[in-house]
């Protein structure tokens, strides 16, 4: 079946190329554990090529990409037999939801993508039914790439003796697990990022404005992602305690659904941490720029300082030369050596009690700290 070449000149532009890790063919995957305790798994274009596979098996897990999530996960899901009021309510609760039909349920938990200091949540909705769980979502294969890799390994260890919910759960956790490592892989990508700033932070020629904008996409990306974190922990204790019928109610699994939200709080913690410090570092930079600031108001006192004493010394006598200038003195050749000895004297004095005045306001430095 040839590619649509016009999908995939989208998901590339929309992803990258370094995210296309399996053609537009294969954008669809399915593992199967049959009846007799064997395992297979397809690949394919449309969710309709994996039916006779989910149809014969014990338990099934059925990984989906689609390239708009409201316009075609209701298609998809109605291929595996999930009702529109189903998806339909799922999607519409946007990037967090939980809904048990009994017969059927579904939920909907944020999907954590980081690029630099971009970051963008991506709903990922996850359906089960009797004997098949199905993952569909927008992001890149890469999210459970390495899970479908070991797939066959994975369902090839559930006891096809197993109850139907025992099975389903178990497929569930693994699927959640995958999901939530995935999310954490993120944020040492964060860390990474954030290692670039505070290089940039620890050196004096950096601009003040590229600080402030890497510092800025730095906190942002910290909540886009932490708000990803605390959607998807609701979602789980939703499920915790939710009691739906599809799942299991052995205490053991059940344990390791709580081992799965604790994970999620262990990446709150660690992803809060990093704001705390993050906020370390802007209380750090503030007081560089208040320290900064402070000289150079020092600096302006001081040239106002000696501005104000130099000005003084030269309005003194100059006010008393204009003055004498006048007529009305009639001075002559005679009186230079007065006026001069006048002007030189008012000069020297009105230096010293300018400088002595400045001093005592404590505008000039004092020498002796």
């Amino acid at each position: 079946m040839p590619i649509d070449e016009k999908l995939l000149h989208k998901v590339r532009k929309k992803h990258g190329e370094d995210r296309i890790i399996l053609s537009l063919e294969d954008r669809g995957f399915c593992v199967s554990l049959l009846k007799d305790g064997t395992t297979t798994e397809v690949g394919g274009r449309t969710v309709k090529d994996f039916l006779e596979k989910v149809n014969s098996s014990s338990v099934s897990w059925v990984d989906y990409i689609v390239e708009n999530l409201a316009d075609e996960a209701p298609k998809a899901a109605a291929s595996l037999g999930f009702s529109e009021q189903l998806v339909n309510t799922l999607i519409k609760s946007g990037r967090r939801g939980y809904e048990d039909l009994d017969k059927e349920m579904g939920m909907i938990i944020p999907a954590i993508i980081v690029n630099g200091f971009e970051v963008t949540l991506d709903p990922l909705l996850i359906l089960i039914r009797d004997n098949v769980v199905a993952t569909i979502h927008t992001t890149e294969v890469k999210r459970f790439f390495r899970l479908r890799r070991y797939a066959k390994i994975f369902m090839r260890k559930i006891d096809p003796k197993l109850l139907h919910s025992d099975k389903v759960t178990l497929v569930l956790i693994r699927i959640l697990d995958e999901h939530n490592s995935r999310n954490f892989d993120h944020l040492r990508e964060l860390e990474e990022n954030s290692d670039v700033v505070s290089e940039k932070l620890s050196r004096i020629d950096t601009p003040r404005e590229e600080m402030g904008k890497d510092i800025h996409a730095m906190k942002h990306a910290l909540i886009v992602y932490l708000t990803g974190l605390w959607e998807t922990i609701d979602v789980l204790n939703t499920l915790r305690y939710g009691d739906p019928e599809l799942l299991t109610d052995d205490p053991r699994m059940l344990r390791r659904v709580a081992g799965l939200c604790e994970e999620v709080n262990n990446q709150i913690g660690l992803a809060e941490h990093m704001s705390e410090v993050l906020a370390s570092g802007l209380e750090v930079m503030q007081s560089i720029y208040n320290n900064q600031l402070q000289i150079l108001n020092n600096k302006l006192a001081l040239l106002v300082a000696y501005l104000t004493v130099i000005g003084t010394a030269v309005l003194v006598p100059n006010t008393l030369a204009t003055a004498l200038s006048n007529p009305a003195f009639q001075m002559g050749p005679q009186d230079a050596w007065w006026y001069s000895i006048l002007l030189i004297g008012s000069t020297i004095v009105s230096t010293l009690f300018a400088y002595w005045w400045v001093k005592a306001r404590g505008l000039l430095p004092d020498k002796t700290q």
